[in-house]
């Protein structure tokens, strides 16, 4: 793929990724070849974060490398940790970084960009995160690119009904990546088959469900990566969870079936009350790397939800239990991101249906692919049955590849396992 990048004379390249199968790695690896062969480039990324963390690597893996950081006007547009280090450079004007072997970005602010000479080489991480019309605003920019990402992550957001353009190759509303290759399906593709985050606990689950047709596995064997707790557990639920998931991977708190508000009170306390004893327990982590172990410590355990309200709602019951530095947030927002522990609030607990957005088959696979150790799934009871009570019934599309597995089927995989994991609440 990189000997590709460097010498194919064709517009783009494509590399599929599942996750934590090393985007960020190939990224900076390709950056620093391109610059190293004497081919200045731009790279951009779908949000602040991962600019700002590209940028961070980037330095890291090369302090002697000339790297800009092109910015907004906006106070804080930019972590102010990238003024610490001497190779990088930012402005929110990018003739102020001319000259630079590496430029990075966010692909809005790229839009607002103008040069009179573009760069030969360019670089779109998280490319399926990326809509078409955000690659056709930066496309003037460059000639080449390499287009890194993972299929199977959630569709890019938009908050226009795209159905008046579903099944066009010009659908502003599909990926970049979808619309790259609708009009270019000569270019080469490629493909990471292994993930170096998920444990072998989870690789073969996340395979099967979300990537069928583009298997991967976990990069460990069985028993090299480990989660034990230090102080003994009670005779609680919770405490049998955490257990149960330090024990396989897999872990999920069953509680009564029942229909409730989206910001299910029950649910939010059960979350809180996990997260709280898994520091409590002075939880520790063996890895692939020896024997020495590293504590859990609470940036390194993350409660994934579906919507913000839910995410507030956690937030703020871990502030009463005195609980901080723990991430909470939402599918969209832990895309692109690991954690040694997750806990996650299933998309379908205590709702009445099932709707597309909580079906979306991208929103469960970021969900329970975050770990490297463990995942705890807090549900309650019943969802295997309202799936049944709503099968998929999306409108077929002329012209729109249909996703294999759909959300349901995807739902259906998941819970299987899952309830080889169960713990009940009562």
């Amino acid at each position: 793929m990189l000997h590709d990048t460097l010498h194919d004379e064709r517009r783009g390249v494509v590399v599929d990724s599942p996750p934590g199968a090393g985007k960020s790695t190939l990224v900076v690896r390709a950056a620093r070849e391109l610059a190293a062969a004497g081919r200045p480039l731009m790279i951009v990324a779908q949000t602040n974060a991962q600019v700002d963390d590209l940028v961070q690597r980037l330095a890291a893996k090369d302090p002697d490398l000339p790297v800009g950081r092109l910015h907004s006007s906006d106070p804080g547009a930019y972590d102010e940790a990238l003024d610490a280090l001497p190779s990088v450079r930012t402005s929110a004007r990018v003739a102020d970084l001319a000259g630079l072997d590496v430029v990075v970005s966010t692909a809005a602010k790229w839009a607002w960009t103008k040069v009179d000479e573009g760069w030969r080489h360019a670089i779109v991480d998280e490319a399926y995160q990326m809509r078409s019309d955000a690659l056709l605003a930066v496309a003037g920019l460059f000639e080449r690119a390499l287009f890194v990402g993972d299929p199977g992550q959630l569709d890019p957001f938009s908050v226009v009904e795209g159905d008046q353009w579903a099944g066009l190759s010009h659908d502003p509303s599909a990926s970049a990546v979808a619309t790259l290759l609708a009009h270019n399906p000569d270019l080469p593709q490629h493909r990471l088959p292994v993930s170096w985050r998920l444990p072998a606990s989870a690789a073969p689950l996340v395979s099967r469900a979300f990537y069928p047709f583009t298997p991967f596995r976990s990069g460990t064997g069985p028993g090299e990566r480990t989660l034990t707790f230090t102080a003994p557990a009670r005779a609680t639920p919770v405490d049998g969870a955490l257990d149960e998931a330090a024990r396989s991977g897999w872990g999920l708190l069953e509680l009564p079936a029942r229909r409730t508000p989206r910001t299910d009170p029950e649910v939010v306390a059960v979350l809180a009350e996990l997260v709280r004893r898994t520091l409590e327990r002075e939880g520790r982590t063996f890895g692939e790397g020896g024997p020495r172990s590293s504590p859990l410590t609470a940036d390194r355990v993350a409660v994934g939800t579906a919507h913000r309200d839910q995410a507030a709602a956690v937030r703020a019951a871990l502030a009463a239990a005195g609980v901080e530095g723990v991430t909470v947030d939402t599918a969209n927002r832990l895309q692109g991101r690991e954690f040694d522990l997750t806990v996650v609030w299933h998309p379908l607990s205590g709702r009445p249906d099932a709707t597309a957005f909580h079906l979306e088959t991208g929103r469960l696979c970021v969900l329970v692919s975050r770990h490297r150790h463990a995942c705890v799934v807090v549900a309650r009871a019943g969802i295997a049955e309202l799936l049944d009570a709503h099968p998929s019934v999306e409108p077929v599309q002329l012209g729109v590849a249909v996703r294999f597995p759909d959300g349901w089927e995807a739902h259906h995989a998941v819970l299987a396992r899952l309830a080889e994991h169960r713990v009940g609440w009562g």
